[in-house]
């Protein structure tokens, strides 16, 4: 079943994204922003939950942009528990962004996604997407900044 994020889901998402970035992530700045998110319009963060535990989440941000004179939903997060891969979780968590963001508006739906992931990049050309666009970033923490680094 797929449903908005609750507090109560803050831990179990906090293990999702850990487990997607390959490292434990500072859980108080993250239990902070998860809760900023959840308080504004423009987070959307959406569980798949079974048999009473959460099996997938998908966080999406709402926004409009200058440069396409309207809405763009972008994903930000798409993870699935390991233990439920190939169930089709990460299908229908996609699908349910594109509806909602066809709801709020948006003109399109993007992603950035690690160069080095390629079994999600597979995942998303099969959702129908395209890889139209390249994304650079710029560490601020130090040249050596993990955040930064290829294959996270």
């Amino acid at each position: 079943m797929i449903r908005n994020a609750e507090e109560k889901d803050c831990r179990a998402v906090y293990r999702l994204i850990c487990d997607m970035e390959a490292r434990e992530l500072p859980f108080a700045q993250f239990a902070e922003i998860y809760r900023e998110q959840a308080q504004s319009r423009l987070y959307h963060c959406l569980i798949d939950e079974r048999d009473g535990r959460v099996a997938g989440v998908l966080n999406l941000r709402v926004e409009g942009q200058l440069h396409h004179a309207g809405r763009i939903a972008e994903i930000l997060e798409l993870v699935v528990d390991p233990a439920c891969r190939n169930l089709g979780i990460g299908r229908e968590l996609f699908a349910a962004a594109c509806r909602l963001a066809e709801e709020l508006g948006c003109l399109q739906i993007e992603v950035a996604c690690n160069q080095l992931r390629t079994d999600t990049h597979r995942f998303y050309t099969r959702e129908g997407m395209h890889n139209f666009h390249f994304k650079f970033s710029k560490p601020l923490l130090g040249d050596d900044a993990a955040e930064n680094a290829i294959g996270r």
